[in-house]
């Protein structure tokens, strides 16, 4: 078996940014909204860049297919994260998209969880993404070229997307084809050697009532600013072709192509249980030889029909394959840590420490055939009013991972010398995991008068995965469980402006979810979860500004844990616990001036483990505070904009369980960062603007793994240039 392929996407990169610098016009669009003369609203307009006026950070309503009401009478936590913001921030990749959540926390990958890794309130949420309400898989990093929004609703919530969304989930809003002619685009540049393109282009199809096809383009070239070694390369397309928009019949087609290259960074070693303390730019792993490709293909097929103003079917059949190959180099201090028990010696000098060049390599595919059926029906039982969604979900998902060991090398912990590659690998393990899963689900949600609504819900899966492992030693697992999950919540709405909930809700996670099972995972049932939650949302100021606010408790009362008694078997055994509330704001104080922000306080914790070492500990990556703010100001000279933000993750632990023969949790310290932004408008359709990320150039731990933690970027500036036609 051949070791993991590199496959080059930099000329092709390089040379699509350099035709679109030469051949392309560059514009952009900000938020606008059309209708059709003889039918329904159509969706908001927006792209990348934004040449004109800053139009505003609120979102009405949740684009999640199972919820059908206003974002202000929706009785969950949910953050909406809006192309504007994006804009204004500069944000090319969903990690610092997501930085605007409170709530949420950055983890590093591992081995074969490669990607956007985080967890929401406290709980891991790598396999909680979805695009447009159909799970997105793939463990790779994503790019938020054409996304129109990105939200994020917290809390367990199986009854809206079946496993998984323990602490949340993040849906990936797609830009969709609309009636309005766009030809837009941005070209940024950066210190930290960004070379960036985007473009979007929509156009109605002339002879075809309510056809439009919208193209999204992006390549994008960057380094890390303080980590000389690291680079990343993407390059991605989206074409979306509709029919018949505003009309009772709607049709669209849309293709995702995804593909990167990249030079990883797996950062530093821990030490003693605390970061090692070392300059930004050491870079322990092998800059010519270390790889993380990904090669994503994603197409969608989604039928709408408004049968009457009552009642609307639609169905999406969606096929994706994730391809994808790493090689990449994690650093261990050689005599300390996990494997040893030893985490400190205080007679050896920093000097005298060595790195172990500690090499992760794998290749593999991932498939998902996902169907949706939704029904969304409108009705009465006398004075009382009902919207009821029901459907049925069908989705088969594959994994083919082949894992590879190689040999190590050492280097100085305090300067690392690199060296060439010239290890041969061996094979370690060769698996395949074929998920089926099937679930029935109905929402009703149920309006007494003006002022009260009930909402009640139900989901039955059945989730049958099967495993297969050829190397090193054959081995056949299979594991069924079929399991209901529930949600429930009463609204109090003393005006149209502002609602009091109270939310229940229940999600599973199966032994496979990450499609992959050992014999000591295949015989335990799924782990289970539970919310409580109590909060307010009020719209103010005309409905220029929301407020929100809630407090909650999450209860996972089955943690998976390794049995005491058998070191080869899992037993569901540990208790987790997450208490916490959050507030946020949105929306414009001024005309000239707007805000985007928010605070959460999680308060997790170990409750019951077979590990007694394990207990009254934090769970990983669970910080206790997060804190989000971002203001954008636009000055009565000429309309130029300045904007500002500041992000804060206090301390964080890597794992709750010690490292082995000590009592030392390995722990990390909390940051602040902060953001600046300027935007100037030469024309009505051509902007300039500058953002400075990580103004106070912190040095911080930005992702966190028992094994390595990957340092955040120093301080950037990005030079972006939008314009529309």
């Amino acid at each position: 078996m051949p070791a993991p392929e590199r496959l080059s996407l930099r000329p092709s990169t390089c040379t699509f940014l350099g035709l679109a610098a030469a051949n392309l016009p560059f514009a952009t669009i900000a938020w606008a909204q059309a209708t059709d003369s003889t039918s329904r609203e159509l969706p908001q307009v927006s792209v990348e860049g934004s040449a004109g006026s800053n139009s505003g950070y609120q979102v009405d309503a949740p684009s999640f297919g199972k919820l059908t009401g206003p974002l202000v009478d929706t009785p969950q936590s949910i953050t909406e994260v809006p192309r504007q913001l994006l804009n204004d921030q500069g944000v090319t990749t969903m990690r610092d998209a997501l930085r605007n959540v409170p709530g949420i926390s950055l983890a590093a990958g591992e081995g074969g969880q490669q990607g956007d890794n985080l967890s929401i309130r406290g709980f891991n949420a790598q396999n909680d993404f979805f695009l447009d309400d159909v799970r997105d898989f793939g463990s790779y990093y994503r790019d938020p070229f054409n996304l129109e929004t990105i939200e994020v609703l917290k809390g367990p919530a199986s009854v809206l997307f079946g496993r998984g969304s323990t602490g949340g989930a993040i849906n990936q809003v797609s830009k969709q084809p609309v009636l309005t002619p766009i030809t837009a685009g941005t070209l940024s540049f950066g210190t930290d050697g960004t070379a960036r393109m985007t473009t979007d282009v929509n156009r109605p199809i002339q002879g075809l009532n309510g056809a439009a096809l919208r193209m999204n383009l992006m390549a994008d070239r960057n380094d890390v600013a303080g980590r000389d070694d690291a680079e990343f390369s993407r390059f991605g397309f989206a074409p979306e072709l509709a029919f018949g928009l505003g009309t009772p019949t709607r049709v669209t087609l849309d293709y995702f192509h995804f593909q990167e290259y990249d030079t990883p960074d797996y950062g530093i070693p821990w030490l003693s249980g605390r970061p090692a303390p070392v300059p930004q730019r050491n870079f322990y792993g092998y800059p010519d030889s270390d790889f993380f490709r990904t090669n994503v293909n994603i197409g969608t097929a989604k039928i709408e029909h408004d049968f009457n103003d009552n009642i609307t079917v639609n169905d999406q059949f969606r096929y994706g394959t994730y391809q994808r190959a790493i090689r990449v180099t994690e650093p261990q201090i050689i005599g300390f840590g996990p494997a040893t028990g030893i985490v400190s010696n205080p007679l050896l000098p920093l000097s005298a420490l060595t790195v172990s060049r500690h090499t992760i390599a794998l290749s593999s595919q991932e498939t998902i055939l996902d169907n949706q059926t939704n029904a969304t029906i409108h009705f009465d039982t006398g004075p009382i009013k009902h919207t009821l969604v029901t459907g049925v979900e069908i989705a088969r998902q594959t994994s083919d991972p082949t894992r590879y060991t190689y040999g190590t090398t050492a280097t100085s912990l305090l300067s690392p010398v690199p060296v060439p590659f010239t290890q041969s690998p061996t094979v370690s393990s060769i698996t395949n995991t074929i998920i089926n899963n099937y679930g029935i689900y109905a929402i009703d949600t149920i309006s007494i008068g003006p002022y009260v609504d009930l909402i009640g819900g139900w989901r039955w899966d059945r989730f049958d995965s099967t495993f297969h492992q050829s190397v090193p030693t054959r081995l056949n697992l299979t594991r069924n469980d079929d399991l209901p999950t529930y949600h429930g919540a009463v609204v109090v709405k003393p005006t149209t402006d502002g609602s009091i909930y109270f939310d229940y809700g229940t999600s599973f996670d199966p032994s496979a979810e990450s499609l992959s099972l050992t014999a000591a995972t295949a015989t335990v049932a799924p782990e289970k979860t539970t919310i409580y939650e109590v909060g307010t949302k009020w719209n103010l100021l005309h409905q220029r500004v929301s407020l929100t606010g809630a407090l909650y408790q999450e209860q996972k009362s089955n943690v998976r844990e390794t049995d005491p008694n058998n070191p080869l078997a899992d037993i569901l055994a540990g208790n987790y616990r997450v208490r916490g509330f959050e507030i946020g704001v949105t929306g414009h104080l001024t005309d000239r001036w707007q805000v985007f922000g928010g605070y959460n306080y999680n308060d997790a914790i170990v409750v019951s483990s077979p590990n007694p070492k394990e207990v009254g500990h934090t769970p990983p990556n669970a910080p206790a505070h997060t804190l989000t703010a971002w203001t954008e100001y636009r000055l009565p000279w000429h309309n130029v904009e300045i904007g500002g933000g500041i992000n804060f993750v206090s301390a964080r632990t890597a794992s709750s369980t010690p490292v082995s023969g000590t009592n030392i949790i390995e722990r990390a310290p909390g940051y602040w960062t902060m953001s600046l932004m300027a935007k100037y408008p030469i024309t009505p359709n051509l902007s300039l603007q500058v953002n400075v990320t990580n103004v106070t150039n912190t040095y911080y731990f930005d992702e966190l793994h028992p094994g390595h933690i990957i340092l955040g970027p120093a301080r950037a500036a990005l030079f972006t240039i939008s314009a529309k036609l």
